[in-house]
């Protein structure tokens, strides 16, 4: 049983939860924000959550509603008292009372093309220039980027996209060329090994180091905007839009079940929205070169 949870005494209750938690393969992170949340509800009503009620649950939701917190964060105390009152008391009717705020989906950072080749430019090393291009080449998600490895066929499809004209306009074949090259002079690419490895060329490079890197580049190249890996994936499917490729082949590139997701991208494309023309625009030429009554 985790022993950082809390250093209070562990209470009968909460040692459940853990150990159900536990059982369904919670990470330690998620034991520790349910059992947050649930301590946080505990204080509320001043009383074991065992003996919640109804109108305790709403008094709480209000509660936090009205003191500022965010959705995230109550949403993470919802799925926690979810799980306590449906799982570990099993008293489903009392879980099925706490609601869910709903929150606008925010539009995904995305950086121009000028700014995706200062980010490459300041990127710290080769290894990591190859791994940006290829983050933005491709439209990987960042834990896809670290687990490729030397000649991924996933890598060579999307090579293939870009020869077709169906990849944003950069170098990412290139540069992850050159840097497997490197890799293989200096021996820190094995056979069928990873195609950026970390210091131990046995492990890849993490996405913390990849997360880092990012940032470090945007600083140094002076971007204000956010940016992480994922904002490289937000640009390689919005410069795909305003190249005016059709959305259901980016849709397969960037692996979404739904067609939804990636229509949101089509929000940010500026370029393809400035480039759209009106149905009223068109209809004049037609009209003026139509004969007047009586002309």
């Amino acid at each position: 049983m985790p022993s950082n949870l809390s250093d209070r005494p562990v209470s009968p209750l909460r040692a459940r939860m853990i150990e159900d938690m536990t059982v369904r393969g919670f990470t330690e992170k998620t034991r520790q924000d349910y059992v947050r949340h649930v301590q946080a509800f505990a204080a509320f009503i001043g009383r074991s959550p065992a003996t919640a009620t109804p109108e305790d649950i709403r008094g709480f939701q209000l509660h936090r509603r009205q003191s500022g917190m965010q959705p995230p964060s109550i949403n993470t105390a919802v799925s926690a008292l979810r799980f306590l009152f449906t799982v570990t008391l099993d008293r489903p009717a009392l879980a099925r009372r706490l609601t869910v705020v709903r929150q606008p989906r925010r539009l995904p950072s995305v950086l121009s093309v000028e700014e995706v080749a200062l980010l490459l430019q300041a990127a710290p090393g080769p290894k990591y220039r190859a791994a940006f291009a290829t983050a933005y080449g491709a439209g990987l998600r960042v834990s896809e980027v670290v687990a490729l490895r030397v000649g991924d066929n996933r890598l060579r499809a999307h090579a293939a996209a870009d020869r077709t004209g169906q990849g944003p306009q950069g170098p990412p074949r290139d540069a992850v060329a050159a840097t497997a090259r490197e890799g293989r002079r200096l021996g820190a690419l094995l056979p069928r090994g990873w195609l950026f490895p970390g210091r131990n060329p046995a492990e890849p490079l993490s996405t913390r180091q990849l997360n880092r890197a990012v940032h470090a580049a945007a600083e140094a190249a002076g971007i204000k905007k956010r940016v992480s890996p994922h904002t490289l994936r937000h640009s390689f499917a919005t410069h795909l839009l305003e190249q005016d490729t059709d959305i259901r082949i980016i849709q397969v590139l960037l692996g979404h079940a739904k067609l939804d997701t990636t229509a949101r991208y089509a929000r940010v494309a500026n370029t393809t929205i400035r480039t759209v023309t009106s149905p009223l625009d068109r209809l004049a030429p037609v009209v003026e070169r139509r004969p007047r009554a009586g002309a």
